[in-house]
């Protein structure tokens, strides 16, 4: 399917009821366990190596509800880029603080994990709090599908976004004049700027970036939680308080802090996490890939 027809068909899509969106996402979640192997074996081995204690046939029970949301996640997007405001407030229940970045005299760095809701999270950011938001997020090779994508973000008009290559000074520059950043920060970007440090006890490599920047530009970190509800229900975003731990002066001891506050949401809901993300594939030297 092109790209155009693949937008089309999120255009029509996101007209149906929520509800009927949900369960055929869930029966393309259900397909894709079957079809998209690659990404099967990739979900299995990080449940392995997160949930040890599971038997086999939970961690495969896990996997496949998590394919599931994974399906919805992908055709409500339609939604998310093309539904009316009005309706997406109606859907979309916060909960927290959601108005520290109108408050606050720092800039507000918002820690939001690869949740099957993340982009509600940010849609979020947009239709309940009035500080201008930015963010950075990976250029597509596709060009249409890359509009789509940026145009889908931006369109409420309170958000800048950059691509990973061309972040840097820009995304300071915003921060400075108080924009509040939504950061994404649980991802395997490589060693650059990054430590090795415990996720669900397996070394993994992780942004010291967070930690820096926070301390650089002294800001407030608030970690923010988005969650797909069953059915027609909508989504749930929770903003919690903001850390008074973080940052240290120990970029390293911060992102271990993250990390374990991370483990604790993905237990809480370890479905909706982003398990096909290859999270371990960067080792320390000399140990070998923990994917087969």
């Amino acid at each position: 399917m092109s790209a155009r027809l693949l937008l089309a068909f999120l255009w029509l899509f996101h007209w149906l009821p929520l509800g009927v969106q949900a369960a055929i996402g869930s029966a393309v979640g259900r397909l894709g366990w079957h079809l998209v192997a690659s990404r099967r074996k990739v979900a299995l081995r990080n449940l392995e190596l997160c949930f040890p204690e599971l038997g086999a046939g939970e961690r495969e029970r896990l996997a496949r509800q998590h394919f599931r949301w994974l399906g919805r996640s992908f055709l409500e997007r339609g939604l998310l880029w093309y539904g009316s405001p009005a309706r997406l407030r109606r859907l979309i229940r916060v909960e927290g603080d959601v108005d520290l970045a109108d408050r606050s005299d720092k800039p507000v760095m918002w820690l939001a994990p690869h949740f099957m809701a993340l982009d509600v999270a940010g849609a979020s950011t947009q239709l309940f709090q009035n500080t201008k938001v930015i963010s950075i997020y990976q250029r597509q090779s596709n060009a249409v599908l890359d509009g789509a994508l940026r145009g889908g973000r931006l369109r409420f008009g309170n958000a800048e976004i950059f691509s990973r290559d061309e972040a840097g000074k820009a995304l300071m520059r915003a921060i400075r004049r108080g924009d509040a950043f939504f950061n994404l920060p649980d991802m395997d970007f490589g060693t650059r700027d990054a430590a090795f440090v415990p996720f669900f006890g397996v070394q993994a490599v992780t942004l010291l970036a967070p930690s820096r920047l926070a301390r650089a530009l002294d800001m407030i970190v608030q970690p923010v939680v988005a969650e797909m509800l069953p059915g027609g229900q909508g989504y749930l975003v929770r903003y919690e308080p903001s850390w008074t731990d973080f940052p240290s002066d120990d970029p390293v001891a911060d992102s271990a802090r993250m990390n374990r506050w991370i483990e604790s949401e993905i237990r809480r809901n370890p479905a909706q996490y982003l398990w096909v993300h290859r999270r371990f594939k960067t080792r320390p030297p000399g140990e070998p890939s923990l994917y087969r």
